[in-house]
């Protein structure tokens, strides 16, 4: 999937305040990932999906700059309750999204001021909504 995927874009004040206050405060838990061009680390909140025994990342306003750079760089770390954890992330298929999506806005769809519902009434399609699949990494010195 390219860069030109259907994707909503955060406003200035969503941006400036409202992610870096959420992810601060561990009002949401926090994805750390990679620049894909600069290297440069990004932090934003997210709401992970745990769905058959696996974890999920999945990117309610489209093809956004962190599941663009999680796509390029292929590991990230989600902060939650206080905990770090370090992951590899693997995209899922377009073919295969629906049912993720589907569990995913029947589990937040009604949470958060309705902000998934919206997200998802905006960008119907399961397709334009990245997906990925996040497997632990081992500690250094585990491997």
């Amino acid at each position: 999937m390219g860069d030109a995927a259907p994707y909503r874009k955060s406003g200035f004040f969503n941006n400036k305040v409202v992610n870096p206050l959420m992810a601060a405060l561990g009002l949401a838990p926090a994805l750390t990932v990679r620049g894909r061009a600069s290297g440069r680390r990004y932090t934003m909140p997210v709401l992970p999906l745990d769905y058959e025994g696996k974890r999920y990342l999945v990117a309610p306003r489209g093809n956004t700059q962190w599941a663009r750079n999680l796509r390029a760089v292929g590991e990230c770390e989600l902060r939650a309750g206080g905990r770090k954890s370090r992951f590899t992330a693997r995209e899922i298929p377009a073919a295969e999204r629906a049912p993720l999506v589907a569990a995913y806005v029947k589990r937040y769809g009604s949470k958060y001021g309705g902000f998934v519902a919206k997200e998802f009434a905006a960008l119907p399609d399961p397709t334009d909504h990245p997906v990925f699949l996040l497997e632990t990494q081992p500690h250094q010195g585990e491997a």
